[in-house]
């Protein structure tokens, strides 16, 4: 079976998720090589590509992972959201020791997987995450190689919505503007 990060329970309309609750994971100080952490759960191998939104569940405003936040994404080892990079970076959510000792001893390198050997662990892990067949990411290949993919830095994200919302005009939404008399 392959170790579960970020399926909380307010990430899901089922109740009881395998990591519970996330504000209980909430810390207030970073693991150390967090930006290392975030740099390998970003470069992991996308298995299913979930086409949905959503936002933070604890500040409710949107991140860098919103597009496809329920994606899932693995190492071989571990079975992770899209969006729990974006959990660990803002809001620093715990780590289980097994995890960390995993990746830290792969010097944050995402390995190749054998799929012969992966599939196994996968089947019998999805129904634990409401998942009763996935099967789609299967394919002829019988390894998966970790691939460069272009993933937007939080840094970037929030400097884009920051110009964004400096190209707005100011004002209430709700009532329509009278023109301006010239």
């Amino acid at each position: 079976m392959l170790g579960l990060l970020g399926f909380y329970d307010e990430l899901d309309d089922r109740s009881r998720q395998p990591n519970g609750s996330i504000r209980d994971a909430v810390q207030l100080v970073s693991e150390p090589d967090e930006a290392e952490l975030v740099a390998y759960l970003d470069s992991g191998h996308v298995l299913i590509d979930v086409l949905e939104g959503g936002h933070d569940v604890i500040t409710g405003s949107a991140h860098r992972h919103s597009p496809g936040c329920s994606s899932l994404v693995t190492d071989g080892t571990w079975l992770w959201r899209q969006d729990f990079p974006h959990y660990l970076e803002t809001h620093h959510v715990s780590l289980p020791d097994a995890f960390l000792e995993h990746v830290r001893g792969l010097n944050y390198r995402v390995p190749t997987i054998a799929v012969a050997q992966f599939a196994p662990h996968y089947d019998e892990t999805m129904p634990l995450i409401g998942w009763a067949s996935a099967a789609p990411w299967r394919s002829t290949a019988t390894t998966l190689t970790p691939e460069s993919r272009t993933v937007t830095s939080k840094a970037q994200f929030d400097a884009a919505m920051l110009a964004q919302s400096r190209n707005r005009p100011h004002g209430s939404w709700d009532k329509p503007r009278k023109p301006r008399k010239t």
